[in-house]
C-alpha cells in the first residue's frame, strides 16, 4: 500500500515537526480522505491533476518532495524515532 510513503516515509520525517496545526490537519485529510492511495501518488508526481478539495500548500509540499530534487536513495523506509522525539 502506498499510503507508507507518505505516513511513515522521509517526507513525514523531514516535515511534520514543522508543520502548523493547520498543516497537520490538511495532511491528515490527504493521507486518510482518498480511497485509493494510487491517487495520492499520482498528484504528487503530478501524473493527473489535483482535486481542488487537496490542493494546498501541504500538496505543495509533497509534490516538491516527490521530485526528489538532491536525488536522494530512497528505497527504504526511515527509522521512526522522529515519532517519539519531543515537540521542538
Amino acid at each position: 500500500q502506498l499510503r507508507s510513503f507518505y505516513d511513515s516515509s522521509l517526507f513525514a520525517k523531514e516535515n511534520l515537526n514543522h508543520m502548523s496545526e493547520k498543516q497537520l490537519n490538511l495532511y491528515d485529510r490527504l493521507i486518510n480522505e482518498p480511497s485509493n492511495d494510487w491517487d495520492i501518488y499520482y498528484w504528487a508526481t503530478e501524473a493527473k491533476p489535483t482535486p481542488e478539495e487537496f490542493e494546498n500548500d501541504v500538496m505543495a509540499m509533497l509534490r516538491e518532495f516527490a521530485k526528489n530534487k538532491k536525488r536522494e536513495q530512497r528505497l527504504r523506509q526511515p527509522d521512526l524515532e522522529y515519532l517519539f522525539e519531543p515537540p521542538r
